[in-house]
């Protein structure tokens, strides 16, 4: 094998690494929803706790993926589990996101009507939900990052190929 593609090799496997390792905010994010919806602050989790630590963190789980991690991390059958079992769960979850799918999602939240573009009522409504007290001055220059065509909206096109 030529020192050339045995590097190429070796940068591949640093960028996949680098790639499986959780950034120290969405490892402390793991950690705060586990302990806050640790109600009873046993330092497990049941059923319903998961179900909603699951959510809060931005899942859409059903009742099937949570009994099935439940089946498969309650080793002593306490119908819950450890903050290292969840840790493991989670962290799991969030390496195997679509990061596009994810910006989809995302915009689908802002594009109330379906149009496939952000446009300013669009924006001023996210603000407001949000309670963020924006001038449309500001709306419109959030606007005009992504406004390559210049028809005063963000479509969804456009900000999936900024996200590359």
């Amino acid at each position: 094998m030529s020192l050339a593609l045995r590097n190429d090799l070796v940068v591949d496997k640093t960028k996949r690494k680098k790639r499986r390792e959780l950034s120290e905010e969405q490892k402390q994010e793991i950690k705060d929803a586990f302990e806050l919806f640790d109600t009873d602050k046993d330092e497990a989790i049941d059923y319903h706790e998961l179900k909603v630590a699951m959510r809060a963190l931005g899942f859409d789980v059903k009742k099937a993926d949570v009994l099935k991690i439940l089946k498969d991390y309650d080793r002593e059958a306490t119908g819950k589990i450890t903050f290292e079992d969840f840790n493991e769960v989670v962290t799991d979850w969030i390496l195997e996101r679509d990061p596009h799918e994810e910006i989809l999602k995302a915009f689908k939240l802002f594009d109330d009507d379906d149009s496939g573009k952000i446009s300013l009522r669009n924006l001023r409504r996210v603000a407001r939900e949000l309670g963020e007290n924006m001038s449309d001055e500001e709306l419109r220059a959030m606007i005009e990052e992504f406004d390559k065509d210049g028809d005063g909206e963000s479509s969804e096109q456009l900000i999936l190929l900024n996200s590359l």
